[in-house]
């Protein structure tokens, strides 16, 4: 079953990424550049994370995995949703929902912070 940790060396794979903590000491926050794409806390005793998506594949998730996959909690609800890391979302899904997530991200920063990004990692 996929945690934090799993996602949180996964996503820092990505180019650009960073970990933070901007809303406390116990949010860890994954970004691309200046903007975040993953929000990891817990809700009850679960540990879950908050995945920027698209509204189609925010619903077919949600419909998929009705109990593990909910609205956005404290976040756009068309474009994000909350992943409870209960085991009954396969973990390769959940780290596809990442990298999903990191692309959206990516795709709605400034040109020229996307220009960066591809230089940086050698795309041409």
């Amino acid at each position: 079953m996929i945690n934090h940790q799993q996602l949180i060396t996964t996503g820092l794979n990505y180019e650009a990424t960073s970990l933070r903590y901007p809303f406390a000491p116990d949010l860890p926050v994954l970004f691309v550049m200046e903007k975040m794409f993953a929000l990891l806390g817990h809700r009850d005793d679960c540990e879950m994370v908050n995945l920027k998506t698209s509204p189609d594949e925010a619903w077919l998730h949600r419909s998929t995995y009705p109990e593990s996959v909910l609205p956005g909690y404290h976040m756009n609800k068309k474009h994000w949703n909350t992943v409870l890391l209960n085991g009954s979302v396969p973990d390769q899904v959940v780290l596809d929902m990442l990298f999903e997530s990191y692309q959206r991200v990516i795709a709605n920063l400034p040109k020229a912070a996307r220009e960066s990004l591809r230089l940086r990692s050698g795309m041409h």
